[in-house]
């Protein structure tokens, strides 16, 4: 069964839950209003979604703009802790699942030392942001595996290295995904392997990036690495954009790339994350599609 859900902007609502601003302009009076204004705007998403049965939703990274910035001195966890569990606390209600997605810079495995380690104080945030929440480890944070660096092997073997130097309070919510041209599901099942992270399948990049094997395959494989701790499998899905350059993602749901999409996916159980422009209205589109397919549960019958 799936929840399905997007990611970070409701276009409809009218706000932004990832509202930033330029390093220049940086002040932690500034800072204090933008997190409150994202913080308020995340709540009527969470409020619509959860309306609207779309029960997986990934939050922005930019909900507390130069979070891991050393610029950024304010303690915002702490002066928006009660803010953050309120919000927690709608998200449990709904039987929402949240993830969040760092932006590509985030690389555990790059080979300067000094990139590492911004990418580590950027999943701490992250981290930090979703234990605020006070959200089980269904939660996840997902990353891609970074760089090839001339020598894939190498590069893999990095990753792993890395990860099990990482503070336990990123390590338990880090998920792994294959991306469209350096490092396949297989790749990231190696991972697993040598680490026990989790594995995102997502499905326009494993068209573009494989190993011959067949969506379903990678599918099954990637679901095998979940556990009820970190919940049922994620998966990301989206279209080719026709004339696009290859992993570009349409700009609304292709009703006939979807069904077929169920039909190959029919009996594995994951919460479905689609990457659409056009984002909610696809999203609504797609959970009728796979409502009527019976794919989709009431709210009620999922535990955590």
């Amino acid at each position: 069964m799936i929840r399905l859900g997007y990611p970070c902007i409701n276009r409809g609502i009218g706000c932004s839950a990832g509202r930033t601003f330029r390093l220049a302009g940086y002040s932690p009076e500034r800072l204090r209003t933008v997190v409150k204004e994202n913080l308020s705007c995340l709540e009527r998403i969470v409020e619509f979604n959860r309306r609207e049965e779309l029960l997986f939703f990934r939050i922005s990274s930019d909900t507390v703009p130069f979070a891991s910035h050393p610029v950024c001195e304010v303690d915002w966890a702490r002066e928006f802790s009660t803010e953050l569990a309120a919000l927690g606390e709608m998200i449990t209600k709904a039987g929402m699942r949240i993830s969040m997605h760092p932006d590509q810079f985030v690389l555990i495995n790059a080979e300067k030392r000094d990139i590492v380690d911004a990418s580590i104080r950027e999943l701490a945030y992250h981290a930090a942001f979703l234990d605020g929440l006070g959200l089980p480890q269904d939660a996840r944070i997902q990353i891609h595996v970074g760089g090839v660096y001339n020598d894939r092997k190498a590069a893999l073997r990095r990753f792993v290295e890395e990860y099990h130097s990482l503070p336990e309070a990123i390590r338990r919510r880090l998920a792994v995904e294959n991306d469209d041209r350096r490092f396949t599901v297989r790749d990231c099942l190696w991972i697993h392997e040598h680490t026990g992270i989790p594995v995102i399948c997502d499905n326009l990049h494993h068209s573009l990036l494989n190993h011959g094997e067949s969506l379903r395959r990678v599918m099954e494989a990637a679901a095998r690495t979940w556990s009820i701790a970190t919940g049922p499998p994620m998966v990301d899905y989206s279209s080719q954009y026709p004339g696009g350059r290859p992993g570009r993602h349409v700009e609304h749901l292709d009703a006939g790339d979807f069904a077929f999409f169920l039909e190959e996916t029919q009996g594995l159980d994951f919460d479905l994350m689609l990457e659409v422009k056009d984002k909610e209205k696809s999203a609504m589109e797609a959970r009728e599609l796979a409502r009527v397919r019976g794919h989709i549960e009431k709210p009620s019958t999922w535990s955590r």
